[in-house]
């Protein structure tokens, strides 16, 4: 096969450091819309960027040409300084260490876009640990409690 091609939706979610809640407006739409720049420049094409106060959802294409785990390197490294030149009330912005990617069927992209734009609504319902918990089961993912929250 001469040419390559690639179409991988993925679903990543990352939490801030300790899931503490920093993310409010008007800085949640100018992060959202720098973390969607992040993607695009490296290949990624972003297709949705939501979350809530204390989390991030970014619906993209991965690239053939960029592995997962940089795309997030750069995702959180280079917001995380972003954000803390928006005030001195970021100074202390972090990201969690881990994140969750997820695939997604190409025929689910349209639920999964409606589900990042709904986030506000959707945690008024629920938090940020059952809704993680939730697509690991859905994921089948094996993991230890003790070590997904730190």
């Amino acid at each position: 096969m001469g040419q390559s091609l690639v179409k991988n939706y993925i679903h990543i979610v990352f939490s801030t450091k300790y899931r503490a809640p920093l993310i409010h407006p008007p800085v949640e739409e100018e992060l959202h819309a720098y973390l969607g720049g992040i993607c695009n420049r490296l290949g990624c094409p972003v297709i949705k960027v939501g979350g809530y106060t204390d989390h991030i959802h970014i619906l993209c294409m991965l690239s053939k040409k960029i592995a997962l785990m940089k795309l997030l390197e750069e995702l959180k490294s280079h917001s995380s300084k972003w954000i803390k030149t928006r005030g001195p009330e970021y100074k202390n912005f972090y990201w969690q260490d881990g994140y969750g990617a997820f695939s997604v069927n190409p025929s689910q992209v349209d639920i999964v876009i409606r589900y990042i734009a709904n986030q506000h609504k959707h945690h008024s319902k629920k938090d940020f640990k059952s809704e993680y918990r939730v697509f690991l089961k859905k994921y089948n993912v094996e993991y230890d409690e003790r070590y997904v929250w730190e």
